[in-house]
């Protein structure tokens, strides 16, 4: 053998294959499904269906920051004599509009599927809009409290 095969030089550019030749492995569903969304992105939808509902009544609300984060944050207190709270208000401040903020895990913990989480997460914005505008949640959703 004294030809040897020289190595076969790497193309430039991505790899297109991976090592068994069945091609580089892609997303399991597709972006349009709602398969494809995870489940924080869903979450965070319920909120805004339920803020664009509120906001055909009160249209102040477009002032209004509305967040979802995971959990609540703790502040060196604990929350063994009370329950662990579903949603937040900060008050307006130096150029800072107030702002609601809604904890996704407390939520869905309390929730078995999707109608149950949305009619919660709407409760939760209700509550907390009608404490930030200083009314009752009656006041600020007539249908508050009503068992759909």
């Amino acid at each position: 053998m004294d030809n040897p095969v020289p190595p076969r030089a790497a193309g430039p550019g991505p790899r297109r294959r991976d090592r068994h030749g069945r091609g580089m492995r892609g997303p399991i569903a597709p972006p349009q499904v709602p398969l494809a969304a995870s489940r924080a992105e869903v979450f965070a939808d319920l909120v805004q269906d339920s803020v664009e509902r509120l906001e055909r009544r009160w249209p102040q609300l477009a002032d209004i920051d509305f967040l979802v984060l995971e959990v609540p944050h703790l502040d060196g207190r604990g929350f063994s004599d009370e329950a662990v709270p579903l949603g937040g208000t900060i008050p307006a401040r130096e150029g800072r509009p107030a702002r609601v903020v809604i904890y996704r895990r407390p939520v869905e913990i309390r929730t078995k599927g999707r109608d149950e989480r949305a009619a919660l997460v709407h409760e939760v914005v209700v509550e907390q809009v009608a404490e930030l505008l200083g009314l009752t949640p009656e006041t600020v959703d007539p249908r508050y409290g009503d068992e759909d």
